[in-house]
Parts: C-alpha cells; sequence; structure tokens
C-alpha cells in the first residue's frame, strides 16, 4: 500500500469515529432532554392532579358547611367544627395552588386562577359570610365545575394528552347539590 492508500484508510477511521461520537453524544443529549421533559411531565401531572384533588376536597367540605348552616342536614359535627375542616382543606388546596404556579404554563395558571376566585366565592356563601339562596348557591358551583373543566383542557394540553371534554352535560355532572326544598327555592325567591 502507499503512503495516500494509508491516509486516506486513516483519514477514512478518524471521520468514521467522529461522527459516531458526534452521533452518539446527540442521542445521549436527546435522551436526557426526552427524560428531563418526562420528569417534569410526572411532576406537573402529580401536581395538577393533587389541586382538582383538595379542589373537589373542599367543595365537598364546603357543601356539608353550607348544608348544616342552613338546617338542610343534621350532622354529629358542628358549623363550627365544619368551618376549621374548610380552613384546614383550604389552606392544603392553596399550597397545592403554589405548585401550580411554580410548574404550569400561563393558560393552566390563568384557569387555576379562575377557580381559586370560584372556590372562594363558594367558601364565602359556604360559612355566612355572603347572603344568597340556593340558587345563588348552585350558581357558583355550576361557576366552579366550568373553572375545573377548563382547568382539566388546560393541563391537559399542557401535558399532550389528546382529546376533549367539553360542554354544559359534563358540567352538571358534577354538582354534587341538594335539590330544592320548595317551588320558592328552586325560583330563587328565598
Amino acid at each position: 500500500m502507499d503512503t495516500i492508500t494509508q491516509l486516506v484508510t486513516i483519514a477514512a477511521v478518524v471521520l468514521g469515529g467522529l461522527t459516531t461520537y458526534a452521533t452518539n453524544q446527540l442521542m445521549e443529549r436527546s435522551k436526557r432532554k426526552d427524560g428531563l421533559r418526562l420528569r417534569w411531565d410526572e411532576k406537573k401531572l402529580d401536581a395538577y392532579a393533587d389541586y382538582v384533588g383538595l379542589v373537589r376536597t373542599s367543595i365537598h367540605i364546603a357543601v356539608l358547611l353550607y348544608e348544616v348552616r342552613e338546617e338542610i342536614r343534621q350532622m354529629p359535627r358542628t358549623e363550627h367544627e365544619l368551618s376549621m375542616e374548610l380552613t384546614e382543606a383550604s389552606g392544603a388546596q392553596a399550597r397545592a395552588f403554589e405548585r401550580i404556579m411554580l410548574l404550569a404554563g400561563d393558560e393552566v395558571i390563568e384557569a387555576a386562577h379562575a377557580v381559586q376566585e370560584n372556590l372562594a366565592a363558594i367558601g364565602w356563601q359556604a360559612r355566612g359570610l355572603v347572603d344568597g339562596t340556593l340558587a345563588d348557591w348552585r350558581a357558583l358551583h355550576t361557576g366552579a365545575f366550568k373553572a375545573i373543566n377548563r382547568f382539566h383542557e388546560a393541563a391537559r394540553a399542557d401535558l399532550g394528552v389528546r382529546g376533549r371534554f367539553e360542554g354544559e352535560q359534563h358540567t352538571a355532572r358534577g354538582l354534587l347539590l341538594p335539590g330544592a326544598r320548595s317551588a320558592d327555592e328552586a325560583s330563587g325567591q328565598i
């Protein structure tokens, strides 16, 4: 073999080695990026699920408090005990909201703010801080569940989940409120 052939062979081996090294580096970098994205998506999913769960817990306790305060339901727990439970649940839910603020994108954060506003209104009426009829109470819950559904949509989009759920039928399914006791309550007269 002459010198030129040997140099071409060595150059080809070096070029092949460099190409293999560069390809492996790019693949490893891509794997690390995907792993990091997956890890953050898992944290987001956990944060979103925890938040919605704590929102639902707060709403449930608010309903119990409202029903006891309005004498719609008799329970072994007092109005004070339920009010304290609601305070604790609201604190846990507020901490979960802060996780959303740290992990989520703008659309999810805006949707979570709407949930927070609706949840605060429910808590105020449940505690008797604002007056309202049973119809007003139902409207607050309808607004809250619409806000929760918007949060779900934004969170799903943020996580890259395909498919949608929309519509009034889905929102109405979330209402776990007592029926009106009289025709006046149903029309909002009381």
